[in-house]
C-alpha cells in the first residue's frame, strides 16, 4: 500500500506546481473567444484553422515572458513600466490595455446573458445584470485561488465540440490541408477575422494576469521571493513556468481549433455564413450531437465567463494599482485593498453598462478580439524592451531564443493590424 501510494502523491505534488498558466489558457476561450472562433468558422469555413497552429508557439512566447518578467522582479508589468520607463507610457499602456478590457468585459457578461436565455425562461437583460453583479460578489467575498478552483472545471465542457468534430462528417484531408498548406486571401474581410483570432488568443489582459499571477505565487508562498533576490530558485522556477505556460497555451489553442472547426462542419457546410445571434453560436451543436451537447455548450460559455471575468477586472485593477502603488492582490480581502476592489468594481460595472446601450453581443465578442488585437501589437514592443533589459530582469533577460519568438510574434500582431487598416474602405 505504501508503495502505490507513494506516486499518487509524487504526481498531486507535481500538478499542485501548476496553475498561473493553466488558469490563463482556460481564461483565454472565454464567451469573447467562443463568439470569434464560432464566427470565423461559420464565415470562412476552415480556411483559418492555420491561424491556431500558427498562434500557439506565439501565445506561448509572450506568455512565457510576461510570467517571466513577474517572477524575476517581484512585481508586475506596470509596476516595471513605473519604475524603469517614463510616466506618459505607463499611461498610454493603462489607458489602452482598460478600454480594451471593459469592452471585452461587457461582451462576456452579454455573451453569458444570451446564452443563459437560451435554456432559462426570462429575458436577457436580467440574466446579463444577474451575471454582471453576481461576478462582482464572488469576487468580493471568496479569494480567486478559491473561486477558480470550482470554476474552471466548467471550462471541460468546452471538449463537447471535441467530441462532435468525431462524429460530424468532418472531411479530415481538407482540414488537414487549411491547417498546415493555408491559402491565404488578401480581403478586408479575412484580415479582420486573422486579426480577431489572433486578438483573441494573444490577448493584453493576459499578459498583465500571468505576470501579477506569478508576483502572487512570490507573496503567498512561503519561502519563495523574486529570482532577482533569490538566484537559486531560478531554475526549479522557470522550468515551471515553462511547462505550465505550454500546457495553458495548449489546452486553450486545442479547444479553439475544436471550436472554429465544428461550426465550420455545421454553420458553414449548412450555408450559414454570418452568425447574428448567440443562438446560432450554441445550437450549432445540437443538429448534429443533440440538446445535450447543445446545453454543454451552454454551460461551456457560463463557466468561461464566469472564470474570466475575474480575469479581466483584475488584470488591468493589478496595472493600476501597481501604478499607484495600491495594496494589489486577489488574495487580500476587501477591507485590505479597497482601492484595487474598488478598481476591479468600476470595471465590472462600466462593462456591464455597455450591454444596455443596444450593442449586438456576437458583433460585441467579434469587435472585442479586434480591439485587444490592436492594442496587443504595441504592448508587446513595451514587454518585449522590458524583458531584455538588464536594468529590469538582471541577470535573466530572456534567451535568445525565447527572444527571437517574442518579437516574431510582435510582429505578427502588427502587421497583422496594419494590414487590417491598409484594406479598411
Amino acid at each position: 500500500m505504501p508503495m502505490r501510494s507513494q506516486p499518487a502523491k509524487s504526481s498531486l505534488s507535481f500538478f499542485k506546481k501548476f496553475g498561473p498558466g493553466l488558469v490563463t489558457g482556460a481564461s483565454d476561450d472565454d464567451p469573447s473567444g467562443i463568439g470569434t472562433y464560432s464566427q470565423v468558422g461559420a464565415q470562412f469555413g476552415y480556411g483559418l484553422l492555420w491561424t491556431i497552429v500558427l498562434s500557439y508557439p506565439l501565445m506561448v512566447a509572450i506568455q512565457e515572458i510576461s510570467a517571466r518578467i513577474g517572477r524575476v522582479t517581484g512585481v508586475g508589468i506596470a509596476a516595471n513600466l513605473r519604475t524603469n520607463y517614463p510616466k506618459p507610457l505607463l499611461y498610454c499602456v493603462l489607458v489602452m490595455v482598460a478600454v480594451a478590457n471593459v469592452f471585452n468585459l461587457g461582451a462576456d457578461i452579454g455573451a453569458m446573458g444570451a446564452a443563459t436565455q437560451l435554456v432559462l425562461p426570462g429575458k436577457s437583460g436580467l440574466f446579463i445584470v444577474i451575471f454582471g453583479v453576481g461576478s462582482l460578489v464572488g469576487i468580493l467575498l471568496v479569494p480567486y485561488s478559491k473561486y477558480a478552483k470550482y470554476l474552471k472545471w466548467l471550462t471541460l465542457s468546452l471538449f463537447s465540440y471535441v467530441g462532435v468534430a468525431f462524429i460530424a462528417h468532418v472531411p479530415w484531408p481538407m482540414v488537414l490541408h487549411a491547417t498546415f498548406l493555408p491559402h491565404i486571401e488578401r480581403t478586408k474581410e479575412y484580415l479582420t477575422a486573422l486579426v480577431a483570432v489572433l486578438g483573441t488568443t494573444i490577448s493584453p489582459y493576459l499578459f498583465f494576469w500571468q505576470a501579477s499571477q506569478e508576483v502572487e505565487e512570490v507573496r503567498n508562498k512561503r519561502g519563495e521571493k523574486a529570482l532577482k533576490r533569490a538566484p537559486s530558485q531560478a531554475q526549479e522556477q522557470l522550468g515551471r513556468i515553462r511547462i505550465d505556460t505550454y500546457l495553458g497555451m495548449a489546452f486553450s489553442n486545442l479547444v479553439a481549433f475544436f471550436i472554429i472547426l465544428t461550426a465550420a462542419a455545421t454553420l458553414h457546410t449548412h450555408g450559414t455564413n454570418e452568425i447574428s445571434t448567440s443562438a446560432q453560436a450554441a445550437k450549432a451543436l445540437e443538429p448534429l450531437a443533440g440538446r445535450f451537447a447543445f446545453l454543454l455548450f451552454v454551460c461551456g460559455i457560463v463557466g468561461t465567463g464566469l472564470l474570466a471575468v475575474p480575469v479581466l477586472a483584475a488584470s488591468i485593477s493589478y496595472g493600476i494599482g501597481e501604478a499607484w502603488r495600491w495594496e494589489a492582490s486577489l488574495e487580500r480581502k476587501p477591507r485590505e485593498a479597497v482601492r484595487f476592489y474598488a478598481a476591479i468594481a468600476t470595471a465590472t460595472l462600466l462593462g456591464l453598462s455597455l450591454n444596455f446601450m443596444g450593442i449586438d453581443p456576437v458583433k460585441a465578442l467579434f469587435w472585442a478580439a479586434i480591439l485587444n488585437g490592436v492594442v496587443a501589437g504595441p504592448l508587446m514592443v513595451v514587454i518585449m524592451l522590458m524583458a531584455a533589459s538588464k536594468r529590469v530582469m538582471g541577470q535573466f533577460v530572456i534567451p535568445p531564443p525565447l527572444k527571437a519568438m517574442g518579437w516574431l510574434a510582435t510582429a505578427v500582431m502588427i502587421c497583422a493590424c496594419v494590414g487590417v487598416f491598409l484594406t479598411w474602405k
